[in-house]
């Protein structure tokens, strides 16, 4: 097992105040963490799952990957005791009256397949609504193993585990924030829980790193979708809703899974940028506004240009949008670049940008390459 250098970005440790009344979030413990701006990589939109657990009495594995943050309501109780938001346990007990403790190395785990393989940034073990039963302690391996490996297969010895967040000390009712620097592509993780305890969420975020082969064998594949590797760089506004909702798989589903804008009083104009896979030839787009219905862009452009020093090309003029609507365009000729930009006018919203193409030779050289180094 190789240990990573981490940073515990938010240091939270101890219990939260009791539940007095009134709103549940009202002494959560937070703090601004730089890599959220990064993909959640364990967003089950994306396809992550909680595959296995050793025990989950109180409160179910799966509710660590829900979107929303953690619910509480103080009067529901069920058979099992206290009906809780999250990921929950028994307590441990030692092996005898003269021992009635647990030992140092007892703890309990999750296994959790990432929606996405990629390089983890930044992970957020969230103990909302924990305040006297969360762990003394956390850590977090991950682990990259080709294929849909069963629990079975992925608690092998033969497995290799690198230690992202080394054993650490939490706080109850907080986001524990934990930067990790290794540069690797990991496809799956195992929480720990030291020795017992709930926790609310799990947070992952990260660049997703793609499997070349799998790419190459598609053809023509949405260049910047989110899932394939793309990532949202920088946007104008994100006032009521992430740019990188833009490129997640699938249609929207309501009007917040896309991104909108607050409302302009100026002449100015709303706008994302996105690193593409890599270098691609982009043949043809679609912009929808899916359930953005009297808050959609009036018109919105496409551009591309061609490396860090490259300048914008307009590839799709100034078009007019229509509402709750997905609009296709098929470029006259292909149009090369390693970046995007869609511009909107005057503000409002869309709710997803496909760009469909395919890599030229560089790009999928060079993705091959990073893929490899990262240990795919």
């Amino acid at each position: 097992m190789t240990a990573q250098q981490n940073t515990s970005l938010a240091s939270f440790t101890g219990d939260a105040q009791p539940y007095g009344g009134g709103d549940p979030y009202a002494d959560y413990r937070t703090a601004d963490l730089p890599f959220t701006q990064y993909a959640n990589l364990a967003d089950r939109q994306l396809g992550a799952g909680v595959v296995a657990a050793n025990d989950e009495f109180f409160a179910q594995r799966e509710n660590l990957l829900v979107p929303e943050p953690a619910e509480f309501d103080p009067e529901h109780f069920g058979h099992k005791g206290k009906v809780m938001d999250g990921w929950e346990t028994r307590r441990r007990r030692g092996v005898s009256a003269e021992q009635p403790w647990p030992t140092e190395e007892d703890h309990d785990w999750a296994l959790i397949r990432l929606g996405a393989p990629g390089v983890i940034r930044g992970i957020v073990v969230d103990t909302a609504h924990f305040r006297g039963n969360y762990p003394q302690a956390v850590s977090v391996e991950g682990a990259s193993v080709a294929g849909s490996p069963s629990p079975e297969e992925l608690l092998a010895d033969d497995v290799k585990w690198t230690t992202l967040v080394p054993r650490t000390p939490v706080g109850g009712h907080a986001a524990n924030g934990f930067a990790v620097s290794a540069e690797q592509r990991f496809t799956h993780l195992r929480l720990k829980q030291h020795p017992d305890g709930g926790i609310a969420r799990l947070r992952v975020y990260g660049e997703v790193v793609a499997d070349p082969a799998w790419l190459a064998a598609l053809g023509t594949f949405d260049v910047v979708a989110l899932e394939n590797g793309g990532q949202v760089e920088d946007a104008s506004n994100l006032f009521y809703s992430p740019a990188t909702n833009t490129i997640q798989p699938g249609r929207s589903r309501k009007m917040d899974d896309g991104w909108e804008t607050r409302r302009r009083r100026d002449k100015g104009n709303d706008w994302i940028q996105y690193r593409l896979v890599d270098r691609s030839q982009i043949r043809a787009i679609e912009i929808d506004t899916a359930y953005l219905k009297g808050n959609s862009a009036g018109w919105a452009s496409v551009s591309v240009k061609d490396g860090e020093a490259g300048e914008w090309r307009e590839v799709l003029p100034r078009t007019r949008m229509q509402p709750d609507t997905n609009h296709r365009f098929v470029l006259p000729e292909a149009a090369v670049g390693t970046h995007a930009r869609v511009d909107i006018f005057p503000d409002g919203g869309i709710s997803r940008l496909r760009l469909f193409g395919s890599l030229t030779e560089d790009g999928a050289a060079r993705l091959a390459a990073r893929h490899q180094e990262l240990g795919g």
